[in-house]
């Protein structure tokens, strides 16, 4: 059954996203707003391709694991007596616990180097949805352990994860302006332009896949408001297939590597926030928004 349901869902997504990112290639070239260039678009392919197939190849391991713990639930949630219930508790807790996982990708350096290739594109456009933060597989199943020890089946786990990686890959787009009051819960495009931003008001900011609401109570939240720069603070200016994915890696061991860094500092390269440093020689986001006293 499960299955039944993700081929359902690849066979619906499939044209869905052909005739959205068909529109905004024609929208962008007929208006010479220049969203999409060819190496970016095959950078983004290529980087979804090495996800996805990393996906695949986990894909029983993850599943074992949440069994394992499926087994010692201390709930029993009853999705045939109340179906709508069921599937709309494990769609808001689901994105509860993405939201720590794409907070942890964005304050602990060592799975930074994992998430940043996705903020590597200075292009934002639906493709760039796909641009997969490729080694993400190895460890993002383990947030959602909690979602098994409360009782909701593990095959609904994967399958709303698949769902709402849909919502996620939609909101990556300029063509659409801010949506009103949605913009109160739901994370919307414009939110999400914020969240790739390089500029310092915005870094770190709405880590929400479907709603923002996690964002707002928890003090991650930020308007759309100054125009988007999009990238890195300071951006990896290649292509390259190997770079793209391992350029934060080479800087980590770069920093290991520093002569007179304490042995504290080197856990902190590691482990600390993306920027840190012992001598000041590069800075935390938070650092460079009390320079500019945001």
């Amino acid at each position: 059954m499960n299955e039944f349901r993700e081929e359902l869902l690849i066979k619906l997504s499939i044209p869905v996203y052909a005739i959205v990112i068909g529109a905004e290639i024609l929208f962008s070239y007929l208006h010479d707003k220049k969203y999409y260039s060819t190496k970016g678009t095959l950078s983004n392919i290529y980087l979804s391709v090495l996800n996805f197939s990393l996906d695949i190849l986990l894909r029983g391991l993850c599943l074992a694991v949440l069994w394992y713990f499926y087994q010692f639930k201390f709930m029993e949630i009853d999705k045939v007596t109340h179906p709508f219930w069921y599937w709309f508790v494990l769609l808001v807790a689901q994105d509860f616990m993405f939201y720590w996982l794409h907070r942890v990708d964005h304050y602990c350096r060592l799975f930074w180097a994992v998430h940043v290739t996705h903020h590597s594109s200075e292009e934002f456009n639906l493709t760039v949805g796909f641009r997969s933060s490729v080694f993400q597989p190895l460890y993002r199943f383990i947030y959602f352990i909690p979602l098994s020890l409360v009782g909701f089946n593990p095959l609904d786990v994967m399958f709303m994860y698949a769902a709402t990686q849909i919502y996620g890959i939609l909101i990556h787009t300029k063509f659409i302006g801010k949506l009103g009051f949605l913009e109160w819960f739901l994370s919307t495009p414009s939110h999400h332009r914020v969240h790739h931003a390089s500029n310092v008001k915005y870094l770190d900011k709405n880590m929400g896949m479907v709603f923002i609401i996690w964002d707002r109570l928890f003090g991650t939240f930020a308007k759309e408001e100054e125009e988007v720069v999009y990238g890195l603070t300071k951006n990896i200016e290649t292509y390259h297939p190997i770079k793209m994915v391992f350029h934060e890696w080479k800087n980590i061991y770069a920093d290991l590597v520093k002569k007179k860094a304490p042995l504290k500092a080197k856990f902190m390269y590691v482990f600390g926030p993306p920027g840190w440093s012992h001598d000041g020689s590069t800075k935390t986001s938070k650092q460079l928004r009390k320079e500019l006293g945001n």
